[in-house]
């Protein structure tokens, strides 16, 4: 009996089943395969409407504000009478240069008369008429009265251009959008008086960030919108560029011109453009999950040979659909839908293709 129980022991031991690596149960891991797409989209930036043109006006010479033509709001026309400045003694300083201008030239005309008459008396037949050392003398004498006249001159003209800064007229037509000053006033060179700006054509400024700069859209024309006017879309025009990164901000300086004929818009309003965005050449979009990121690398998980496999990435742009990226990918690859640390290289799990 002893004999038969060990008999049924072993077979029952040796009939019992193994447990293998084959049996374990692996986790299911949904992968999709890579396909290239062209990156559309549209972003909104904040921009800035300014005046096309704007200037300060300072006196250029100290005195008293005698008179001020305009007032804040006005529209005035290059070359108009803005403000007149009362300096007497600038006015007396012209009109002793244009005394002196005068004087000198009368003295000039005298010696160049009386040079020519004794030139052409020396000419004369009879010998001896004329010394040569008067002759000579006179023309020296014509010389320097020459060079007083023309001194005089430039010395006049300077004080006429001076006296001309007691006007100050507007250096373009545009609008008065600040007065500082008033009648009576004592201003100098440190005092503005006015502030024009040209409202009739805007410039809009927008910073672009650098990684939209290359894939911008090239249309120079694009709509934007200010918080004045939340129903309403306006347009405008890519002007120039400053075809440089700002260091600071990482941005280039992208300027459109706004034609505010009828003044609706106001220089100094926040706007807000939309530019559209597309690369020029076929891109990676993948899901944000996708992409892991650690403190030493930021990679996503692609399949070789049924194992996992880390490949360093680099991010672009996002849109609706996913995140850019650039690496050693190809068309056709399987990447992990969603990407872990975690995951080891070389691990292997039953992958399993997500359909779109």
């Amino acid at each position: 009996m002893r004999s038969l129980a060990l008999l049924l022991l072993l077979a029952a031991c040796n009939n019992s089943p193994e447990r293998t690596n084959d049996t374990v149960a692996q986790d299911t891991v949904p992968v999709f395969i890579l396909q290239q797409d062209t990156l559309k989209k549209v972003v909104e930036l904040p921009a800035e409407l300014v005046p096309y043109e704007n200037a300060e006006l300072f006196a250029k010479v100290q005195g008293f504000v005698r008179e001020m033509k305009v007032d804040l709001g006005d529209h005035v026309k290059k070359g108009q009478t803005l403000a007149v400045i009362e300096a007497p003694e600038i006015n007396s300083r012209f009109a002793e240069s244009e005394a002196t201008f005068q004087s000198a030239k009368a003295k000039w005309m005298s010696s160049k008369d009386n040079y020519e008459r004794l030139y052409r008396a020396s000419k004369a037949k009879t010998p001896g008429i004329v010394a040569p050392v008067d002759l000579e003398h006179s023309r020296n004498q014509m010389l320097a009265d020459s060079a007083t006249y023309a001194a005089a001159g430039k010395q006049s003209q300077a004080y006429k251009e001076v006296s001309g800064y007691l006007y100050i007229k507007a250096p373009f037509d545009g609008v008065i959008t600040a007065r500082k000053a008033d009648p009576g006033a004592l201003v100098g060179t440190n005092a503005m008086l006015l502030t024009i700006q040209n409202n009739r054509i805007l410039r809009l400024r927008a910073a672009v960030p650098e990684i939209y700069v290359s894939a911008a859209s090239t249309s120079k024309n694009i709509d934007f919108r200010v918080d004045a006017y939340p129903t309403q879309r306006f347009k405008a025009k890519l002007a120039r560029k400053s075809e440089t990164i700002d260091p600071a901000t990482r941005t280039e300086l992208w300027e459109f011109e706004v034609d505010n004929t009828n003044h609706e818009l106001k220089a100094g309003a926040f706007a807000y453009i939309k530019i559209g965005i597309e690369r020029n050449t076929l891109s990676f979009m993948v899901p944000a999950g996708t992409i892991a990121t650690t403190q030493e690398r930021k990679f996503v998980i692609r399949l070789k040979e049924g194992k996992a496999e880390w490949v360093d990435v680099r991010q672009g742009m996002t849109n609706d659909t996913g995140i850019e990226i650039f690496g050693e990918l190809k068309q056709g690859d399987t990447l992990l839908v969603k990407a872990t640390d975690e995951r080891k290289q070389g691990s292997s799990a039953y992958w399993k293709v997500k359909k779109n």
